[in-house]
């Protein structure tokens, strides 16, 4: 059957330097094979699937696949995939809001003129790393005990194990041998950062294992969970921007902003590819 297809660059204006989403727009009457076959032959970080939802509210339901396993949420595909949905026509029910049915139920999307940005769902694991794991995170990373600052469960989905050190420039220098039990969600505060005064006020990595240790480019569902984390201590104070990606010759942006009770992580979005596909 041909589908309609579009590869979207999310969180940046420029085809090239953001993270890139494979999007299926007519995602009816795949078989979970066949969405999973087609996500490792993307290799992308993720794949997504349009389908109709099955909640009234929603105005479409997405799946979300990585090359090895499905996601209940994950940030730059819900971006990419409203970008596209958007993009094909698509009309939401409530002009302004767009809801996404996903894998952790209803998320909302608004439009800040030519940005997405989506309501960060909450967190599904959070509080204190066990001293076991904690261990195995900040020896996959090559860091010594002092450097790390502050550490917490922040999964939103996806599993992030977040860990915050204090310089920048250490973060920028970072790899990682991880195995197949971590995600981890590295940040540093830039000087003036805590305030949202400068811009990027923070930089971030992700770090995960598929097959062997990858990288994140640029990642909405980590700046996220990071945002309730941090804003949630007092070490931010939104609004404030995240910087991501220039280890992979990328210049991610994501916005965060607290409005209407909820924190909202947004950025731009563009199509690079545009067409059909054989599925």
């Amino acid at each position: 059957m041909t589908r309609r297809f579009k590869q979207v660059d999310v969180f940046t204006d420029t085809l090239g330097l953001g993270n890139p989403v494979a999007v299926v727009l007519d995602g009816d009457g795949l078989s979970d094979d066949e969405m999973a076959q087609f996500a490792r032959w993307t290799n992308l970080s993720e794949t997504t699937f349009v389908c109709t939802p099955s909640d009234r509210a929603a105005d479409y339901h997405v799946r979300i696949f990585t090359p090895t396993e499905e996601l209940p949420f994950a940030g730059h595909p819900t971006i990419g995939t409203c970008h596209a949905w958007l993009e094909a026509g698509g009309v939401p029910k409530q002009p302004g809001l767009i809801t996404q049915q996903c894998g952790v139920g209803l998320v909302a999307l608004r439009r800040d003129g030519d940005r997405l940005a989506f309501a960060t769902p909450p967190l599904i694991r959070s509080g204190p790393v066990d001293a076991a794991d904690l261990r195995r995170a900040i020896d996959a990373l090559g860091l010594d005990d002092d450097e790390v600052l502050d550490s917490a469960w922040i999964d939103n989905g996806p599993g992030w194990l977040g860990l915050r050190i204090a310089d920048p420039d250490r973060l920028a220098g970072l790899s990682a041998d991880l195995d197949s039990r971590f995600k981890i969600g590295v940040v540093a505060v830039y000087p003036g950062g805590e305030t949202g005064a400068v811009d990027p006020a923070i930089k971030v990595r992700a770090f995960f294992w598929a097959g062997g240790s990858r990288e994140d480019p640029v990642t909405g569902s980590l700046n996220g969970s990071i945002a309730q984390w941090l804003l949630g201590n007092g070490t931010l104070q939104a609004p404030y921007v995240s910087s991501q990606g220039r280890e992979m010759q990328r210049d991610g942006r994501v916005s965060v902003i607290e409005a209407d009770g909820e924190i909202w992580i947004g950025g731009a979005a563009v199509t690079g590819v545009d067409g059909h596909v054989q599925l």
